[in-house]
């Protein structure tokens, strides 16, 4: 198999983690990974493990993000991209096909980092990037105020708004403050 990056690299036997193995590049470090493997192994660790995941820390040099769609190395369809969280642009690429995932240089230590090593799949799902949407769509709506009002209003504006998310006289407090 070739690398789908690279396109010319042969992809090799690279172990991820003790027990886990995927295909890497020699050239862009890159690991492509079946998720049938990967639930597997998943579920070995994780229920013999006696504590939870570790937060690795990660420089953001380390890590690399392929924006260009790529071909699976096994079936040559096109792989789908999925955003890992709405603080970080990486996505992974999973070839729905073969069920493997492409991850890039340093994507496996951001997930790890990010306490999503045993997760990896939920990633790919309808509901984890329907919030993943939200939460951009959110923080990109607060950067507009922040724009217009500057940090330090947004900023109590934010803990109002959260005082009053648990608050049981809300649509009466809201009453009062749109009262002149």
């Amino acid at each position: 198999m070739k690398c789908p990056k690279c396109k010319t690299t042969d992809l090799h036997p690279t172990k991820m983690e003790p027990g886990l193995s995927g295909m890497g590049c020699n050239e862009c470090h890159g690991i492509f990974v079946s998720l049938l493997y990967y639930r597997d192994w998943a579920e070995q660790f994780f229920s013999n493990a006696l504590d939870h995941e570790q937060t690795a820390s990660i420089s953001s040099e380390e890590i690399e993000n392929t924006h260009a769609a790529m071909g699976c190395p096994k079936c040559s369809r096109l792989m789908t991209k999925y955003r890992i969280s709405s603080d970080h642009t990486n996505r992974l690429d999973l070839c729905a096909n073969c069920d493997e995932a492409w991850l890039d240089k340093g994507e496996w230590s951001l997930l790890k980092a990010l306490n999503l090593g045993s997760k990896m799949p939920a990633v790919f799902t309808e509901q984890w990037q329907r919030q993943v949407r939200l939460q951009v769509t959110e923080e990109n709506r607060r950067q507009r105020f922040v724009g217009i009002l500057g940090e330090d209003v947004v900023t109590e504006a934010d803990k109002v708004r959260e005082w009053m998310r648990g608050n049981p006289q809300r649509s009466q407090v809201l009453l009062y403050l749109g009262y002149e």
